[in-house]
């Protein structure tokens, strides 16, 4: 059946079913999975093992509240663990990828290129979940690229010898996409934290088999940034992120974003002595513009889903 608001504008019903503390949810959780690069790089560990940690170290606390929640996998339909065992696929993939891309390329390219998701997932929107962006919502969406390329501009470098970095992260930008679609679907039916606690499992075992078969250092030595990425990056930081899935239209989940280039642009002038001149500065007020303009555009969760296809 033809559902008559499949081509609304993603600015309509900007209420409807989105919790009010969603927006605050989303920026948390992309100030916290900034951090993740910071972790992996203190790791002594190799990045795809890094990622598989991350993973392990989540997956029985997220498994022991989805339980506590009352959760009971019996009530799940088969297209649901369809959603959830691709997107948790594509979330290995996106962590292996971007690991190793951290590893061969700048900061800064590693942080824009990992998030192209800020393109490719409102596309997605525009084309399958039928969000058209308002007006307002396409010039925040101008303006915070903008933003985010005034911001990382001076320190990213395309050169031959960051390429193969550039492209893996690009790469990883492209599996969080697919990852976004697919939990978006699950969430339509699931609650945040049984979705996120079976993603993670299923991402599990190929983020292991990946990280033997190139040969890394899966034991570590030292265990504090390893824990630290699992409950700053996947239990919080994607609990939240999920939670918000299933409240914010494509368009604002895209935009918010990027605040981790804002936030890779903060560490590397606190951590690192990176200074930022007042272009660095434009570029960050940019995007927090960008994002107020989209403040309020939220959305009902089944106008997230693709068009067509029915709740399992």
């Amino acid at each position: 059946m033809h559902r008559e608001s499949a081509t609304r504008k993603a600015s309509d019903d900007k209420s409807v079913g989105a919790h009010p503390f969603a927006f605050a949810a989303l920026i948390l959780a992309n100030i916290l999975l900034s951090l993740g690069p910071v972790f992996v790089r203190m790791s002594d560990v190799g990045p795809v093992a890094a990622g598989f940690w991350r993973i392990a170290l989540a997956a029985p606390v997220l498994l022991a509240a989805a339980f506590a929640t009352g959760w009971r996998p019996t009530a799940m339909g088969r297209r649901v663990w369809i959603a959830l065992v691709i997107g948790g696929l594509c979330f290995a993939g996106d962590l292996a990828a971007w690991h190793i891309g951290i590893l061969k390329t700048q900061l800064a390219n590693a942080t824009l290129f990992g998030n192209s998701a800020t393109l490719f997932y409102p596309v997605y929107g525009f084309l399958i979940a039928r969000a058209w962006p308002s007006r307002t919502q396409g010039f925040a969406l101008l303006l915070a690229l903008v933003g985010a390329g005034l911001l990382m501009g001076r320190s990213m470098q395309i050169a031959p010898t960051h390429l193969a970095g550039d492209l893996l992260c690009l790469l990883a930008g492209i599996l969080y996409t697919v990852y976004f679609a697919t939990m978006a679907k699950a969430r339509n039916t699931m609650a945040p934290i049984p979705a996120l606690a079976l993603s993670t499992l299923a991402s599990l075992l190929p983020l292991l088999i990946f990280a033997n078969l190139l040969g890394e250092q899966v034991m570590p030595h030292n265990w504090t940034p390893l824990v630290l990425m699992a409950l700053s990056s996947q239990i919080i930081g994607q609990g939240l992120m999920i939670f918000a899935l299933g409240q914010m239209s494509p368009m604002v989940i895209g935009i918010a974003l990027l605040t981790q280039p804002v936030m890779a642009a903060t560490i590397g002038w606190i951590g690192y002595g990176e200074r930022l001149d007042g272009v660095d500065m434009i570029g960050a007020v940019a995007v927090a513009v960008a994002l107020v303009l989209v403040r309020g555009e939220r959305k009902d969760a089944a106008e997230l889903a693709p068009e067509g296809v029915e709740d399992a």
